[in-house]
């Protein structure tokens, strides 16, 4: 079983950053992708970013492409999602997910995820 605890979310102004964490558990041997998601309020959850945990491969939602890096650390069993130049459109509860045969777009196929955290972003 694989437990994910996202962190690093708050209240920020448009064209700010932030870094969001999301710390998995010591079984990361099974885990082959990790995916950033978020559902705005009102909305259903859209894919952020994916990584491969092996060997860092990463894929994005194109529209955000150049604003959000994701990255990991595999000693640490960590994975980051770096957002910049944030706009209040990007409001919404981050989802850290990860899985043991997937890393794609399609949060249906992530079977572990974590608990969210909140991203507002002001104008």
């Amino acid at each position: 079983q694989v437990q994910l605890v996202e962190s690093g979310g708050g209240l920020v102004q448009a064209g700010g950053s932030l870094r969001l964490s999301c710390a998995a558990s010591e079984r990361t041997f099974g885990i082959y992708g990790l995916g950033w998601f978020r559902q705005p309020p009102g909305k259903e959850r859209e894919f952020v970013a994916s990584i491969i945990w092996r060997d860092g491969r990463t894929t994005y939602e194109n529209s955000l492409k150049g604003r959000f890096t994701i990255s990991r650390d595999n000693v640490k069993n960590v994975v980051w999602l770096q957002m910049n130049s944030l706009k209040p459109e990007d409001t919404a509860v981050y989802y850290c997910a990860a899985d043991a045969s997937y890393s794609g777009t399609n949060h249906l196929l992530y079977d572990y995820w974590g608990q969210g955290t909140q991203v507002t972003v002001s104008s």
